[in-house]
């Protein structure tokens, strides 16, 4: 293909798999944009990014910086949310050119009779853009470009800086080459914000031996609430299977008045768009997520595309479940695992079409009560492809829905989920434990292309999992764990209250909890508060105070003299919020040791130094160097410093 553009566009960021899949913002961040442009030869070029939200039609432009080395910079701020498209524009700028030929000649002597003549064209097309006072300028010039007598004077205008600046701001884009168009999701600022509280609504009750129902969650959220978490999330609420149902400990025969798994979900009460009898009525669900909603807490529900085998479709539609060869219904196997309760949709279907459109309602049932948020119980084992439609079906009229993968799987499975369009998705980080392991993972989430489509949520512990670190593990671990987890990722969430109860118990030798909520309805006295709900009220209250923590990316880890010290900066997109958070790995001992303060990232006047102050503590400090001593205890094993430049 012949092409005439004189300009290469090479190497745009951001940008993921070519263009194949979308980066991702929320509103209010700006889109960072570079990238490599370059002519033949020695020309003088101007590039420009432009951009439009998907309801815009015209694109709006901004010129971009030459930062060296042929690569150029722009930037854009998402204000609404939906896709925004951009791409990029290069050209050789004849009329700068021709400007700095002039005032390279001009430097070294030459006469200039001929270039005077060549800008004439130059101006002649400025005059025809700018207002009529300055296009009477302009003509008067094309007169003294051609009038030898003014030879002087013609010089003097055509290297000024005014003639320059109409250059740049009104162009001739000659042969410009131009990009592909690129995409940015943006979505609201819970995406990037968010702090999760899951326990089971069976458990709430506050009378042993009974199941709990809506209306007594309805009486936990102001505890919740005042421990600073703004998402509470449930386990599956639909009616729970009885064929094959799983007893205690995930016994394979449940006993009379066992619960069952409420992620085999399905019955004779119905299925996905059905609640549990015995947690209460629609209304009451309705009511629960209005209160919660008041309280400045969305409910976020689970999807679980999967049934018990005595669902209501097993028998409705039979084409949506796989057979074995002797006609029984196949049921979900992770070899050696064995879920006897649980049957898989069978994606190969023929009727696929009609399943995914189910699929589909079902969101969009729940989405009809008010739910905004939904966690996605094991999405790597359904098609990649069917979350890329349902997702975009659903943001097409409910933008603010947003979806948290919950895949504990490969590293590219679980970024494929997040590249096809979950909003927010689990980590490695419930495993990572030590500096090294942290700062590694940490590095990779924040300096990688992930930055631009995965966003983290860290779980110290979840239903399924119960770490070995937090197995016995004392109050200091789970206080090193939460403060982690609340400071390094935007996103967190613990499973409470087993969390902040230190129950540890566990099912040996696996990463599982003796007398797991999962298969059984527990009692716990609500009522109860220490150590742990303390400071994770505290620093909730940080977290939602302070932009430096709303968000993952802007982090910078600092050199410790200690093996068991990690130290990072954190700041926000305005840097007018910045954060040196010091957490200790170790549990049992007090630990000491210098960290090195990111002078050169702050640039503070050496003499003067920085306040410290405390948010945990309120002591202020004032650091007159780069390096300083810092001292972690373990029954308050971490430091959230504001840095407050004097």
């Amino acid at each position: 293909m012949l092409r005439q553009q004189r300009v290469v566009i090479d190497n745009v960021k951001p940008q993921l798999d070519c263009g194949e899949f979308f980066v991702k913002r929320v509103v209010g961040e700006k889109l960072h944009v570079t990238a490599d442009i370059l002519p033949d030869g020695h020309d003088v070029i101007q590039a420009e990014l432009l951009y439009r939200h998907e309801k815009e039609k015209n694109f709006v432009q901004v010129r971009m910086h030459h930062d060296g080395n042929d690569i150029y910079s722009g930037s854009f701020q998402v204000k609404k949310q939906g896709f925004y498209e951009y791409k990029l524009k290069g050209w050789v700028d004849y009329a700068l050119n021709w400007q700095h030929g002039v005032e390279a000649k001009l430097k070294d002597g030459q006469h200039l009779k001929s270039e005077l003549l060549e800008g004439v064209q130059y101006l002649k097309y400025l005059s025809g853009k700018v207002t009529q006072h300055d296009s009477d300028t302009l003509k008067k010039w094309m007169d003294q470009f051609k009038d030898p007598e003014k030879y002087d004077e013609a010089l003097k205008n055509a290297v000024s800086q005014k003639l320059h600046d109409w250059f740049v701001k009104y162009p001739q884009r000659v042969l410009a080459n131009e990009t592909k168009i690129l995409k940015v999701y943006v979505d609201r600022k819970k995406a990037n914000f968010s702090t999760w509280y899951e326990f089971f609504p069976r458990s709430a009750s506050p009378t042993p031996n009974t199941h709990g129902t809506f209306k007594d969650c309805e009486a936990l959220l102001p505890r919740i609430a005042k421990m600073g978490f703004d998402t509470l999330y449930f386990p599956p609420i639909h009616p729970i299977g009885e064929v094959n149902r799983k007893g205690k400990n995930n016994t394979v025969s449940a006993q009379e008045g066992d619960s069952g798994v409420p992620w085999a979900i399905g019955s004779k009460h119905g299925g996905h768009k059905s609640i549990h009898p015995e947690l209460g009525k629609e209304s009451d669900f309705k009511r629960l997520v209005k209160k919660a909603k008041d309280l400045g807490i969305e409910i976020a529900m689970d999807i679980a595309f999967q049934a018990a085998p005595d669902h209501p479709y097993i028998t409705e539609h039979p084409e949506w479940f796989r057979k074995r060869p002797d006609g029984t219904i196949q049921y979900a196997e992770n070899p050696p695992k064995k879920y006897q309760d649980i049957v898989n949709f069978y994606f190969e279907t023929k009727a696929y079409k009609a399943l995914w459109q189910e699929l589909l309602s079902i969101v969009l049932h729940w989405i009809g009560f008010g739910v905004k948020v939904f966690r996605v119980d094991n999405p790597h084992t359904k098609p990649y492809y069917f979350w890329n439609w349902l997702i975009s079906e659903i943001k097409k009229d409910h933008p603010d829905v947003l979806f948290l993968a919950e895949a504990f799987s490969r590293p590219k499975v679980m970024q494929q989920l997040a590249k096809q369009g979950f909003s927010q998705s689990y980590t490695y980080f419930t495993w990572r434990v030590n500096k090294h392991e942290l700062t590694e993972y940490v590095t990779e989430l924040t300096q990688t292309d992930m930055r631009e489509y995965y966003r983290p949520n860290f779980w110290p512990n979840t239903p399924d999992i119960n770490p070995y670190h937090l197995q016995g593990a004392n109050e200091s671990m789970h206080l090193i764990r939460y403060s982690l987890a609340a400071t390094l990722s935007g996103n967190i969430g613990i499973y409470g209250p087993v969390f902040e109860y230190m129950v540890t118990e566990q099912l040996p030798p696996k990463e599982e909890y003796l007398d797991c909520e999962k298969y059984e309805i527990r009692h716990w006295d609500w009522t109860i508060e220490n150590n742990l709900t303390h400071y994770i009220t505290k620093i909730n209250a940080i977290r939602h105070e302070h932009g430096a923590l709303q968000q993952t990316n802007n982090i910078k880890f600092c050199v410790t003299q200690h093996d068991n010290m990690i130290a990072f900066y954190k700041w926000d997109d305005d840097k007018t919020d910045h954060l040196l958070v010091v957490i200790s790995m170790d549990p049992h001992h007090v630990i000491q040791g210098n960290v090195q303060f990111p002078w050169y990232d702050l640039e503070p006047i050496h003499g003067h130094g920085v306040r410290m102050k405390d948010l945990i503590t309120e002591k202020e400090y004032h650091w007159y160097d780069e390096w300083n001593f810092v001292e972690l205890h373990p029954n308050v094993p971490f430091h959230i410093f504001q840095i407050i430049k004097e």
